[in-house]
């Protein structure tokens, strides 16, 4: 008979949100695409790829140079309300298994905070739009100096939340998130979605959230601070 190890929760779960929770990333590639288009420029998907994990100012610098004439906060903004047009009329596109270990973190009183470099309209838009209390935090593009792969964002989640980066877990599926998860000092987990995430032992690597629960966070959370 195998004794089970059951691990002490971390004090919080990190969640960045697109790519992770939410499958936006079509969302903003087809809104990109359209964007420069309307400047007679073109977009493919491996220019989208660029920008997956960037903070949107970055991505803006980047469409800009790419022929899009206009200002960095309009290019942000009007991206944003393109994308949240396409979440309201074509719904939310969860990924596998992420409302579910979320749920399973919340049943278990581990905080939460989502950390997007998305704005944070938007980050309320798909937060309002799970059937729980699923987060304490919201961080957002539009709240922070310095935007992922800087530490800024994660190191304001903690802070707001009262603890030490050490204390937490963050789920990222770019390697700009993971940089900025793991030079924050939490400890990060990455689940590749559109780019492939390289092996590291600064971090560890899930293939998917499907099927995962708040316990094997936990042992995570205990192999990161037994490695240290």
């Amino acid at each position: 008979m195998t004794e089970l190890t059951t691990h002490a929760m971390p004090a919080a779960v990190l969640w960045d949100m697109d790519g992770t929770l939410v499958d936006t990333e079509p969302y903003w590639m087809a809104s990109e695409q359209e964007l420069v288009r309307s400047f007679g420029g073109t977009w493919t998907h491996d220019d989208g790829l660029l920008l997956v994990g960037q903070g949107l100012w970055t991505s803006a610098a980047i469409l800009q140079s790419r022929g899009v004439d206009l200002p960095a906060d309009e290019i942000v903004y009007g991206l944003t309300e393109r994308v949240r047009e396409k979440l309201a009329g074509e719904g939310v596109p969860w990924r596998p298994g992420a409302r579910e270990l979320l749920q399973s973190l919340r049943e278990r009183g581990v905080r939460t905070a989502l950390v997007t470099m998305s704005v944070r309209s938007m980050a309320e838009q798909i937060v309002a739009a799970i059937p729980f209390d699923a987060f304490d935090v919201i961080v957002s593009g539009d709240e922070v100096s310095e935007p992922k792969p800087h530490p800024e964002p994660y190191l304001r989640a903690t802070q707001i939340l009262g603890i030490e980066p050490g204390e937490a877990v963050a789920i990222e599926d770019s390697l700009v998130g993971l940089a900025s998860a793991v030079a924050s000092g939490a400890t990060a987990i990455g689940v590749p979605h559109i780019v492939p995430l390289p092996e590291s032992d600064e971090h560890t690597l899930w293939e998917s959230l499907d099927g995962r629960t708040a316990d094997d966070i936990a042992a995570v959370a205990a192999a990161r601070e037994e490695a240290r």
